[in-house]
């Protein structure tokens, strides 16, 4: 097992330098414009119950720009989990992906968050007649985009490779199967699409 850095730089040696220049802490405008393209966030948080990865997504642009230094980014309905916001309340460290459809740059951007529930700045949100529940602010501290190996390695945009959602069990029967059966997966499945329209705000 590799347990000091000296052990990964011998591996991989040191980064170019325009791996380290592309690290800036702020938002300039080619940072700026990733944000405004991005309808997909993978949002990441640590808490003392242990770590959260969550995706957010919505029309393009949905997270706000602030200013270079500051994002802010809407809350809607949930399963009221909210480990995402737990987890900020006691660690404000956080880490947001950004992903465009047909893209293959993504940009990481670290901060600390905070959380308003502001009614002038859910107001601001609101789509449909309908606020945001909470809006997170993250103050930048680091924004990084990364290349397109990935996307690249991984054909992610590539039509030919997607999969049918048959070929996977389905969410009534992954549920079905966590509550040892006593649940109804065909009428969960059934009524599925019509829920996840009328509860998207």
């Amino acid at each position: 097992m590799l347990t000091t850095l000296e052990q990964l730089e011998a591996i991989y040696g040191l980064p170019l330098e325009r791996a380290v220049r592309k690290e800036i802490p702020f938002l300039n405008p080619d940072y700026q414009a990733m944000v405004r393209a991005s309808p997909l966030v993978i949002l990441s948080t640590s808490g003392p119950d242990g770590m959260d990865g969550s995706p957010r997504g919505d029309a393009p642009g949905f997270v706000r720009i602030i200013d270079e230094r500051t994002l802010a980014l809407p809350d809607r309905p949930g399963n009221n989990r909210i480990d995402s916001l737990r987890n900020i309340l006691s660690d404000p460290r956080v880490a947001l992906l950004f992903i465009i459809p047909g893209i293959g740059e993504t940009l990481r951007v670290n901060g600390r968050a905070r959380i308003s529930a502001e009614p002038a700045l859910l107001d601001s949100f609101a789509v449909n007649g309908k606020p945001a529940r909470t809006v997170i602010l993250v103050d930048v501290e680091a924004a990084y985009f990364h290349c397109s190996k990935a996307i690249v390695r991984s054909e992610l945009w590539n039509p030919e490779r997607y999969l049918e959602r048959s070929s996977l069990p389905s969410a009534g029967a992954i549920l079905k199967r966590l509550c040892d059966g006593q649940f109804d997966a065909d009428r969960y499945d059934r009524e599925m699409p019509e829920r996840v329209r009328n509860s998207l705000y």
